[in-house]
């Protein structure tokens, strides 16, 4: 008998990247897979990209704060929800897992009308406004960190990490070494600010690189468009604006790691065992903040806020380097590393419920 799934989720990157990393396994399981997402959101490309039939459907956004599209979004919604139920009973898939995002709302109202089981993720600390709407109609709601649970019906929740992508874990870190000219006897830093880059912590990192260069070889992505372009021969530093296939290399061969602490970063950060500083995004709802003060209270993360990181970045990479298995041997614990075979016995089990 076959097997049909939906996935939905978009908006941003953080909420088709777990669906991707979900993908090869749910294939291998038997799935027939659709994707739901907004007609024009980035998670079109990616999806598209990875070769699974892909629907657009209207979505609006959905605002705690006063805005003239406020008041012509909710009719988006309703449109959105109309188009959703129309291509779930054409497909009849027997579950839906979203991941979150706007779009993931009128997807998840219109499963549910059709009695069609629903599986909702949550990749931060406190959940958005979108997975709220959703909630009530889940099964489970799965979750990234302890302190989540919480703020979820008790009898949905499920601690389960975030999907990641399976290629992260077949990095070789002499290729890594080879991509960036480094030598193999140097220990590595790698400094990620996200697709975007974070400014401060190009700016700091720069600011100290000589410092940093004389015990570490540093590879920085630094964001599209943030290259020096006077550092580019600098020995033992290396810049990429983005990597996407040699990402897998870069973090075989990273020893330690700074970072945003954006959910998805932190959580591939915990699977592959990498030490790191988190540098919380200091503006936004918040959620990096509080991501990266969970991972810190649980030993896999040292943080640093980014208005106290010029004055102590070379003096606490230096410690978290010395301290690095501490970091690495606590990690190896965790309960949030192993969240694909949870999340699909959960697709498993609901979708023969109905």
């Amino acid at each position: 008998m076959s097997k049909k799934i939906v996935l939905t989720g978009g908006g941003t990157a953080g909420h088709v990247t777990p669906n991707l990393a979900l993908i090869p396994y749910l294939k291998k399981e038997g799935y027939e897979i659709a994707y739901v997402g907004s007609i024009s959101g980035i998670e079109k490309k990616l999806v598209s990209d990875a070769g699974i039939p892909y629907t657009g459907v209207e979505t609006g956004k959905l605002r705690r704060y006063f805005d003239p599209k406020n008041f012509t979004d909710p009719f988006r919604v309703i449109r959105g929800f109309n188009e959703a139920h129309r291509f779930l009973k054409e497909f009849q898939p027997d579950i839906v897992f979203s991941k979150g995002g706007y779009v993931g709302v009128p997807v998840v109202q219109a499963a549910a009308s059709l009695k069609i089981p629903v599986i909702c993720h949550e990749s931060d600390m406190t959940p958005g406004l979108a997975n709220k709407l959703c909630m009530p109609f889940a099964k489970k709601i799965c979750c990234n960190f302890p302190e989540t649970m919480k703020d979820l019906p008790a009898q949905k929740a499920v601690l389960t990490g975030t999907p990641i992508r399976e290629e992260l874990f077949q990095g070789c870190r002499n290729t890594g070494l080879k991509l960036c000219g480094f030598t193999p006897d140097k220990p590595v830093l790698m400094v990620i600010g996200g697709s975007l880059g974070a400014s401060s912590v190009n700016k700091t990192v720069r600011d100290n690189l000589d410092k940093l260069l004389q015990e570490f070889q540093i590879v920085h992505l630094c964001g599209r468009d943030k290259l020096d372009n006077l550092l580019l021969t600098k020995p033992g530093y290396k810049q990429f604006e983005y990597v996407e296939d040699a990402l897998k290399d870069l973090y075989a061969m990273a020893d330690i790691v700074i970072s945003r602490a954006g959910a998805n970063a932190i959580c591939e950060l915990l699977a592959l065992k990498k030490p790191n500083i988190l540098v919380p995004l200091p503006t936004g709802r918040g959620d990096q903040k509080l991501n990266a003060a969970s991972f810190e209270a649980q030993g896999y993360s040292m943080v640093v806020q980014d208005d106290d990181l010029p004055d102590c970045i070379v003096a606490k990479v230096h410690e978290l380097y010395g301290n690095r298995q501490t970091y690495i041997d606590t990690m190896s614990g965790s309960s949030q590393i192993n969240s694909i075979p949870i999340i699909l016995k959960l697709l498993d089990e609901y979708r023969n419920r109905e």
